[in-house]
Parts: structure tokens; C-alpha cells; sequence
């Protein structure tokens, strides 16, 4: 499941697909559904503001994505505290056998850290297998999804064939 229909995301889903992969990508609103659904995903509509949308997103989903280092508005800080937290209390008895967490953007990164914090926790107590996503978002897009992919094969046993980073 990927967190947000941005472009990033966009080109995330375009590259999982192309790789065999089912993607449910989450929007805030509908309005990108023929956007995300033109990538060759499925559009949830739903938001992590509000983590109760997300329920049953995770229905069947192997990998989530929290892509939410560039975050902006609503309450940033619970998004990588309170409810990066809550999401993952719902990986635990789920189909997700991973974790991306975008630990690099233009969020705080005081408040980045606290979220990798989160995400090493659950890994302490609940075993979620996790990556932290370094590369910058703001950088070269072809370097971020590149690395992104890599993590996706990584946490599921998989190699790319990329050079190594």
C-alpha cells in the first residue's frame, strides 16, 4: 500500500506495477482516482489523519509504504508520532510483512527521527520487518524510486539487479 497519489507515488505505483506487484495507493479524496488507477493502481480513498479510512486498506497488502516526508498541513507531528504509531499497531495482525518509512524530506527532522523511532519500536516489540527510505525526495526522482524499489525487494526477499547503492 502506498501512502499518497502524488507524483512520486505515481511513479512508484507505474514502477511496482511494471515489477508484477498489486498497488492500493491511498488519496486524501477521489479526485485522483483516474490518475492513480491510469498508474495501475487501486485507489483507497482514505487519509492518516484519520486512521480508522485506513482499516481495511491493508487487506492483503504484503508492503506499507509511510511516504510522508514531504507532509504538509494538518498536525505533521502526529502523522510520524500518533498515527504512524496507530498504523502500525494494525500491521501487526495483518498480511504486511513490511514497512518503508520515509525518513528523509522536508519535515522537521527531529520529527522524522521520532517516526524511525516509532518504526524501530514496532520492530522491537511486534518483529515488523522495516526499511528506512534515505533518499532525498526533494533529489533526483530516478535515484528515490530506485532506492524505494530496492527496499520493496529487500523486505520481500528479492533481488533488483541495480548496482549496489
Amino acid at each position: 500500500m502506498v501512502g499518497g497519489g502524488s507524483c512520486r507515488g505515481l511513479d512508484l505505483t507505474r514502477s511496482l506495477v511494471a515489477d508484477g506487484h498489486a498497488v492500493r495507493v491511498v488519496s486524501r479524496e477521489g479526485a485522483r482516482r483516474a490518475e492513480i488507477e491510469a498508474a495501475g493502481g487501486e485507489c483507497w480513498v482514505g487519509t492518516p489523519d484519520a486512521i480508522g479510512t485506513l482499516r481495511y486498506a491493508l487487506d492483503n497488502v504484503t508492503v506499507l509504504f509511510w511516504l510522508l516526508g514531504t507532509a504538509e498541513g494538518g498536525d505533521v507531528a502526529a502523522l510520524h508520532g500518533s498515527r504512524l504509531t496507530m498504523m502500525l499497531e494494525r500491521v501487526t495482525d495483518s498480511t504486511v510483512r513490511g514497512v518503508v518509512y520515509e525518513a528523509t524530506g522536508t519535515v522537521d527532522p527531529a520529527l522524522l527521527e521520532g517516526g524511525a523511532h516509532e518504526v524501530r519500536e514496532a520492530n522491537r516489540k511486534n518483529e515488523i520487518p522495516f526499511r528506512m527510505l534515505r533518499a532525498d525526495p526533494r533529489g533526483d526522482r530516478g535515484t528515490w524510486l530506485r532506492e524505494t524499489a530496492d527496499l520493496v525487494d529487500s523486505l520481500l526477499g528479492q533481488e533488483r539487479g541495480w548496482a549496489t547503492r
